[in-house]
C-alpha cells in the first residue's frame, strides 16, 4: 500500500525501454538538425542558430535549460519539507522576464554580439573582459558537473541503474547533439524535453490524486499539514524563505541568471527579431510559472501521501531528493513504462541544462579567447574547432560529475557559489550599462568587492548553517509505517539533522548573524555591494576620463518600447551596424537612418 513505508519496486523493462527511447529521441533530434543543415556550417549558424529561431522554441528553450533534473526532483522535494513558499517564485519570474526583455535584450541585441561578456570589453576593457569569461567558464563547468552527478545519484539509489553508466551516457548524448547540430539542435532538442518534464509531473500528480481521492483532499492535506502558509510578510532578512526575500531577493537572483548568463543570451540573440527575442522571454515566463506550479504541487501530493510516514524518517532513503524518485516507484511501478517517463524527465532537465552549458561554454570560449589570437581562420576551420571544443566541454563536465562524488556536503556550496558569483557580475554590468561615470578601475574593484564579501557569507552559512528557527522545516510524522525502526511515531520537524550539512558544536558570534543571510538574497548583496563601491571608486578615481562613450553601451528610453513596434529591418540590419560600428570604434549618436550608412557599414565589417 503506497504511503506505509518500506522497499519500492525497481524498474521494469518497458521502464528501459521507454527511458531509453526518450533519450535516443533527442540525440536523433540533433542529428537531424546536422543533416538538415549540413552546408550551414559557418561559427553564426553553429553558436547562434543562424540568428533565425523564433519566440516559443527558444522560450521553452530558456525555461527547459535551468529546470535542470535538480529542479525536477529538488522542487517537489523542497515544497513537502517547507511548504508551497516556493511557489512564490512566480513573482519573481515576472520581475526577471519584464527587465531582461526591456533593458538587456535590446542593448545585447543591438550590440549583435555572440559572447555576452564582449559588452565587458566594449564598455570597460579587455582584461575585465576575460576576467568575466573565466568567471562564468570556471562556474559553468562546475554547474554542469554537479547537474549531472546529483539527479544521477538520487536516481541511482532508488532505480538501480548503474550511477557512473548513467552520467557517461548523459555526457555522450550532449556531446552527439551539441557538437553536430550547434544550438538549433539543442533549442528544439530543449522543446521536447520541456513536455517530457511537464508530462512526468502531470503523472505523478494524476496517480496521486487517485490514490488519494482528488485533488481537494491533496490541497486539505497540505493545507492541515500548514504546507500552504505561503505567504510570510516577515522583513526579516534572516529567514530563509518569506514574501520579501523571495520576491526582492529572488527577482535578483534570476535576473543575474537569465540577463547575463551567457546560456540565456546566446538564446534570446539567436532570434531573428527583437521583437521575436522579447516575446520568447514572456513566453518564458509562463512556461516557468507552469513548471513552478506542477512541480509544487507534486510536492504537495508528496506530502498527502506521505503525510503519516515520512521515509527519510522511517530511513527508506537516505537524502531528500530521493523523496520523488521514491514516490513514483511506490505509486506508479504498476503502470509499466511510466517509472520510466518520469527518470526521462529528470534527465531531460539534466540533458537540457548540459547541452546549453556546453554551447555556451564553446561561445564565450571561441569568442574571447580563440579569434583574437587567431584571426585568420576559415569557416571550415571554425566549424571543426567548434565541434573539437564541445567534445572538451563535454568530458570537462563528465569530468567534474565525478569531482562531484568526492564532494559531498560540499555540495550545496557549489551551488550557492554559482549564485554567488552571479551577483558582483550583474553589478559590474549594470555599472556600465547605467553610469557613464563608472570607469574600468571603478568596475573591477566594485566587482572584487562585492564577490569577496557575497563569497565571505556564503561559505559561511555552509559551514555553520541557519538553524532551524531560520529555515523552518514543516513536521512529518511515521505514525502510519509499516515498520517505525525505533522512530518516535509521532509529529517531527525535518532539521538539519537529516540533511547533508550537519551543524557545528562551536558556532561563531557570525553564524547567527551574517552567516543566516538568506541564500536568496546573496545575488542582491552582491550587486548591491559591487555598484556603490564601484561608483565610489569610480568617482574618486577621476571618472570616465573618455571624451565620448559610444551611446549603444547604454540603456536607452526607445529600448522599452513594446517589442511589437520592432520589424526585422530594426532589429537585424540594425545589430550588424551597431557591431561594425562598435569595432571600429565610431559613435552610433549621429545616426539616424540605417540606409544611408548601408555602405559605411558594409566596409566597416570588411576591416
Amino acid at each position: 500500500m503506497a504511503g506505509t513505508g518500506g522497499k519500492v519496486a525497481t524498474f521494469s523493462v518497458w521502464d528501459y525501454v521507454v527511458f531509453a527511447g526518450t533519450i535516443l529521441f533527442a540525440a536523433g533530434i540533433g542529428l537531424f538538425q546536422a543533416i538538415r543543415g549540413r552546408k550551414e556550417t559557418s561559427s553564426a549558424e553553429f553558436l547562434l542558430g543562424g540568428r533565425q529561431m523564433t519566440a516559443v522554441p527558444v522560450a521553452m528553450s530558456l525555461t527547459a535549460s535551468f529546470m535542470s533534473g535538480i529542479t525536477v526532483i529538488g522542487t517537489p522535494a523542497e515544497a513537502y519539507r517547507f511548504g508551497a513558499a516556493f511557489w512564490l517564485f512566480g513573482f519573481s519570474y515576472a520581475i526577471m522576464s519584464t527587465i531582461t526583455a526591456e533593458i538587456f535584450v535590446p542593448l545585447f541585441y543591438r550590440l549583435g554580439i555572440t559572447s555576452a561578456y564582449e559588452y565587458l570589453e566594449m564598455r570597460f576593457n579587455r582584461i575585465i573582459r576575460l576576467i568575466g569569461t573565466s568567471m562564468y567558464i570556471v562556474q559553468t563547468a562546475l554547474y554542469t558537473g554537479l547537474v549531472i552527478y546529483a539527479p544521477a545519484l538520487a536516481l541511482n539509489q532508488i532505480t538501480e541503474l548503474d550511477l557512473w553508466g548513467v552520467l557517461v551516457a548523459t555526457g555522450a548524448v550532449c556531446i552527439v547533439y551539441c557538437t553536430l547540430g550547434g544550438l538549433k539542435a539543442v533549442i528544439w532538442t530543449d522543446v521536447l524535453q520541456m513536455v517530457i518534464m511537464l508530462a512526468g509531473f502531470v503523472a505523478v500528480i494524476a496517480r496521486g490524486a487517485v490514490i488519494q481521492g482528488g485533488l481537494t483532499k491533496i490541497w486539505e492535506d497540505a493545507g492541515q499539514g500548514g504546507r500552504l502558509d505561503a505567504f510570510d510578510f516577515d522583513p526579516d532578512p534572516l529567514k530563509r524563505h518569506t514574501f520579501w526575500t523571495i520576491v526582492v531577493g529572488g527577482s535578483m537572483m534570476w535576473v543575474s541568471i537569465y540577463s547575463i548568463n551567457q546560456s540565456q543570451v546566446q538564446r534570446y540573440i539567436s532570434c531573428k527579431t527583437l521583437g521575436h527575442a522579447k516575446m520568447s522571454l514572456y513566453v518564458n515566463m509562463v512556461g516557468l510559472w507552469v513548471t513552478v506550479s506542477l512541480a509544487v504541487f507534486s510536492g504537495l501530493t508528496m506530502y498527502s501521501v506521505y503525510k503519516d510516514c515520512d521515509p527519510l524518517l522511517n530511513t527508506d532513503i537516505t537524502s531528500s531528493d530521493q523523496m520523488l524518485p521514491y514516490m513514483v516507484m511506490d505509486i506508479l511501478a504498476d503502470y509499466p513504462g511510466i517509472p520510466g517517463l518520469f527518470v526521462a524527465a529528470a534527465y531531460s532537465g539534466t540533458l537540457s541544462t548540459v547541452s546549453s552549458s556546453i554551447n555556451a561554454l564553446v561561445a564565450v570560449t571561441v569568442e574571447d579567447f580563440i579569434f583574437p589570437l587567431c584571426k585568420d581562420l576559415t569557416a571550415k576551420q571554425v566549424s571543426w574547432m567548434n565541434m573539437g571544443l564541445s567534445v572538451f566541454f563535454g568530458a570537462l563536465c563528465i569530468g567534474m560529475a565525478g569531482v562531484a562524488s568526492v564532494m559531498g556536503s560540499v555540495l550545496q556550496a557549489a551551488l550557492s557559489i554559482f549564485g554567488m558569483i552571479s551577483g558582483p557580475l550583474l553589478g559590474l554590468y549594470l555599472l556600465g550599462m547605467l553610469f557613464r561615470t563608472t570607469n574600468s578601475i571603478g568596475g573591477l574593484s566594485g566587482m572584487i568587492i562585492g564577490l569577496v564579501l557575497t563569497l565571505w557569507v556564503g561559505i559561511g552559512a555552509q559551514l555553520y548553517p541557519p538553524g532551524d528557527d531560520k529555515t523552518n522545516p514543516l513536521s512529518v510524522s511515521t505514525a502510519g509505517c509499516n515498520r517505525t525502526l525505533g522512530q518516535n511515531p509521532t509529529a517531527t520537524p525535518w532539521t538539519s539533522a537529516v540533511t547533508v550539512t550537519q551543524q557545528p558544536d562551536v558556532r561563531p558570534p557570525l553564524a547567527d548573524t551574517w552567516y543566516s543571510l538568506s541564500y536568496v538574497y546573496f545575488s542582491l548583496f552582491g550587486t548591491l555591494t559591487t555598484m556603490i563601491s564601484g561608483l565610489l571608486l569610480s568617482v574618486i578615481t577621476g571618472g570616465c576620463k573618455q571624451e565620448k562613450l559610444n551611446s549603444d553601451l547604454f540603456v536607452r528610453k526607445s529600448d522599452l518600447i513594446c517589442f511589437t513596434c520592432c520589424s526585422k529591418s530594426e532589429g537585424s540590419d540594425g545589430m550588424e551596424k551597431a557591431s561594425a560600428d562598435l569595432h571600429m570604434g565610431v559613435d552610433n549618436s549621429a545616426f539616424t537612418d540605417i540606409d544611408d550608412t548601408s555602405k559605411e557599414i558594409e566596409k566597416a565589417t570588411k576591416l
